[in-house]
């Protein structure tokens, strides 16, 4: 074969090769490309749920459907991701939900309706009221609710012991911090604590100095890690919990086939069902850290607690005036604690 037929042969045999990769690129590239935006750093439990998400997604559409997951507010914070839901130019996400649209929205942080992971289980389930109610206020914004991912319970940190922790009516004789929310500020003052307003930031600082003597709406897990050095008393009294919302565009929802959303549905409701087990296990992992590094821990049963989650409970009326008469009519037919 002289040189110039064999170049020819090659460059030839080279295009055919060249075109083989690219139509055997094609055939596996995915037809659909999601983009999920998390607002937890990347080895956060939420962040790898995520991450189980978009490769059950991806196996069980045999590579059809793409899902990149954007931690830590890649994407921008919570309230942002929120309104590109609306408009459909961010396809998915897991993160806390706003209020800003809607004050209602604020009905997954009222305080005093579960003490307990058997609570959750049921509360949170898929066909229960609150999923229904919180998908309902969602979809009137044009954004579809998956599910929740259940980060642990609340309780209370204290520098000194609290007075019958157990019983409302007595006064702690304990100053916690609470957030800048109506929601805990009127649950820990139903539990006997009197509160101040803080900013996250100068938590720690503020119990150093006594400036305050507790915190009121951490988890075990952030109590922990953040206010160790200063924490004497934990009070695993599950007034409430942490937690956000696997969230979809309603824009983009509609235009999967009814196929490609039931494969999407599963694999976050299986996410889902799995943060409460997580979110358990993290609690009792981090009591038991807190135990080992001095700090004494108070554990209660779901009776015990249930004087707290109806003192708190007596407060929903006064949540009305932004949540509605009506919606807390309704949550306390479907809510109130022993339901």
């Amino acid at each position: 074969m002289s040189l110039a037929l064999f170049r020819k042969s090659s460059f030839v045999a080279g295009l055919l090769a060249l075109s083989l990769v690219l139509v055997a690129g094609s055939a596996f590239a995915a037809e659909i490309t999601l983009k999920f935006a998390g607002q937890n750093p990347a080895d956060h439990p939420a962040t790898l749920l995520m991450e189980e998400i978009a490769a059950e997604v991806a196996e069980k559409s045999d590579g059809r459907i793409e899902i990149k997951v954007y931690p830590m507010n890649q994407l921008g914070d919570y309230t942002l991701v929120y309104e590109e839901l609306i408009r459909g130019t961010i396809d998915m996400s897991c993160t806390s939900v706003p209020s800003q649209f809607d004050p209602r929205l604020e009905l997954l942080y009222v305080n005093g309706y579960v003490k307990g992971y058997e609570d959750v289980k049921k509360v949170f389930a898929p066909d229960a009221w609150l999923f229904g109610k919180m998908d309902e206020l969602n979809n009137r914004l044009g954004v579809k609710l998956l599910g929740f991912f259940v980060e642990g319970m609340i309780g209370t940190g204290t520098t000194k012991p609290a007075a019958e922790p157990l019983d409302p009516s007595v006064n702690k004789g304990v100053l916690v911090r609470v957030a800048n929310m109506d929601v805990y500020k009127l649950g820990a003052e139903a539990m006997g604590y009197r509160t101040v307003t803080i900013p996250y930031s100068d938590v720690y600082q503020a119990m150093q100095t006594g400036v305050c003597e507790g915190v009121n709406g951490y988890s075990t897990a952030a109590a922990y890690t953040m206010l160790r050095d200063v924490l004497k008393h934990w009070y695993m009294t599950n007034y409430s919990l942490e937690v956000i919302n696997y969230m979809f565009s309603g824009k983009v929802w509609e235009k999967l086939s009814e196929g490609d959303r039931q494969i999407v549905q599963t694999a976050v409701s299986h996410a889902a069902a799995k943060s409460i087990v997580q979110a358990k296990a993290e609690d009792e992992k981090f009591m038991q850290m807190m135990r080992d590094y001095g700090i004494e821990v108070h554990t209660y049963s779901e009776e015990e607690l249930l004087p707290l989650a109806e003192a708190c409970a007596t407060t929903w009326g006064q949540l009305e005036k932004n949540m509605t008469k009506e919606l807390m009519d309704e949550f306390r037919v479907n809510m109130a604690p022993g339901k």
